[in-house]
C-alpha cells in the first residue's frame, strides 16, 4: 500500500539489471520457457493507473494480486461511503485519507507495477531453473 512512497527507481534499475544478467545466463531453452511465462505475467502500469484514478476502492491492489491490500483499501472505503449517510464528517475524512494514501501510488504507478514485474521476473526465474 505504501509502496509508492518507500520505492526507489534506483533500486528497481538495479534489481531489473540483475533479473537480466541471471536471464542472459540461462540456456536458450530455458530462456524461451521464461519469455514465455514472463509475458502472460506481465501487467500493466496504465491498467494499474486507471484503476486507481477511476476505482479508489483499492481494485489496482487486486490488479497486481495483492488482495489483502485490495480488501483493506475496499472495506475502508465502502465505511466510508456507509458513514457519509450517518456521520458525513467521518465519512468524508475516511475517503479523503484513502484518497491521500492512493494518490502517490497513481503518480508512480510506471514504478510500482515496474517492479511487481521485476519480482515476478524473479519468481519465474526461481522455478525455471529449479
Amino acid at each position: 500500500m505504501f509502496e509508492a512512497y518507500s520505492l526507489r527507481a534506483e533500486s528497481v534499475a538495479e534489481a531489473a539489471e540483475s533479473l537480466r544478467h541471471k536471464v542472459e545466463g540461462l540456456s536458450s531453452a530455458q530462456r524461451a520457457d521464461y519469455y514465455s511465462h514472463y509475458k502472460r505475467a506481465l501487467k500493466d502500469p496504465d491498467t494499474y493507473a486507471v484503476l486507481n484514478w477511476v476505482f479508489l476502492a483499492g481494485l489496482h491492489h487486486f490488479y497486481l494480486e495483492h488482495y489483502w491490500r485490495g480488501l483493506l483499501n475496499l472495506g475502508v472505503m465502502l465505511v466510508g461511503v456507509a458513514l457519509c449517510f450517518v456521520v458525513p464528517l467521518l465519512g468524508g475524512a475516511l475517503i479523503l485519507l484513502i484518497t491521500l494514501v492512493e494518490l502517490p501510488a497513481l503518480f508512480r504507478s510506471q514504478l510500482i507495477v515496474e517492479a511487481h514485474n521485476i519480482s515476478l521476473g524473479f519468481d519465474i526465474y526461481r522455478e525455471i531453473v529449479s
